[in-house]
């Protein structure tokens, strides 16, 4: 099965391509461009939907497409940042402001109330507007300060339950296992394995 991602997100693509891998998912992975869509669903998989109609709009009929729309709710901020992750310290982007503002409104919040989750939507969409909705969850808590080298956006402020150090620290391998996406794209695959051993998906 040819997949088209539908993120412009270069970390996101190889995050996929490793779960992939790791999983064994029978999938040529392939990005897709798509013009610049609003995110304002309000919802993850609202806002996955979106990416996956603009991508799906810019290939053949029969294309399958692969939206995904993730963030960190913490539960101390009444869920924020959640859908607005990307952009919560305004709206360029920019994953290290997002982060030290993060560190900066969690500052006198207290280790018993530092409590957060990633979540992650995938959307899929495939021919005759054929949709399937995928979601995955990692809880944890956050850090003080961030720690570690490795990940992207707020992982080296995150801590899954279970473990003593963050996503950036604890390496690819476990991220991969355990995380918000990681949870996602194995119902994903669990998904499409069914389905290639009924013939419903190609």
């Amino acid at each position: 099965m040819k997949l088209h991602i539908a993120s412009g997100n270069a970390h996101k693509l190889a995050e996929f391509r490793k779960l992939a891998a790791a999983a064994g998912t029978p999938v040529e992975l392939a990005p897709v461009v798509f013009p610049p869509v609003a995110e304002d669903s309000g919802s993850f998989e609202g806002n996955a939907r979106i990416k996956a109609l603009a991508a799906a709009a810019c290939l053949p009929p029969d294309a399958w497409v692969l939206a995904d729309d993730s963030g960190l709710c913490v539960d101390a901020l009444g869920g924020a940042p959640g859908v607005e992750s990307a952009y919560f310290a305004g709206p360029a982007g920019d994953p290290s402001a997002n982060l030290a503002k993060l560190v900066a409104v969690m500052a006198d919040v207290p280790d018993s109330l530092r409590a957060a989750s990633f979540t992650c939507c995938l959307v899929l969409r495939g021919p005759n507007s054929a949709e399937e909705i995928f979601t995955g969850t990692c809880p944890g808590r956050l850090l003080r300060r961030p720690s570690g080298s490795g990940g992207f956006g707020y992982d080296p402020l995150f801590v899954p339950d279970g473990y003593t150090q963050s996503f950036a620290s604890l390496g690819d391998t476990i991220k991969n296992r355990i995380s918000h996406r990681a949870g996602a794209w194995a119902r994903f695959h669990t998904w499409l394995v069914t389905k290639s051993l009924t013939g419903s998906a190609s």
